[in-house]
């Protein structure tokens, strides 16, 4: 099994944090039927062969993924997106 784990700063408020993060889990959830779900300050979203979370946290944001066995071969092109999302949203 394979892990993702980032940590992108931000400076966006903790209210604009949270509807970036919001509008990255809609799209998830459009295109790969990841089931997202807040729990405090923590998205977490899971769908099968992948479950995660982000995590805001001040000036930052914590990104981690456990890949299934299938997923585990596209770590790489999985983090570069997500890298890519984030430096996106969270300039």
């Amino acid at each position: 099994m394979a892990s993702i784990d980032i940590q992108h700063p931000h400076s966006k408020s903790p209210q604009q944090a949270r509807e970036a993060v919001d509008e990255v889990a809609r799209k998830l959830s459009e295109r790969f039927d990841v089931s997202c779900q807040w729990d405090g300050d923590v998205l977490n979203f899971k769908r099968s062969g992948v479950d995660g979370c982000i995590e805001l946290q001040p000036n930052q944001l914590h990104v981690t993924a456990n890949l299934g066995f299938l997923l585990s071969a596209m770590k790489s092109p999985i983090e570069s997106e997500i890298r890519r999302v984030l430096d996106e949203k969270f300039v």
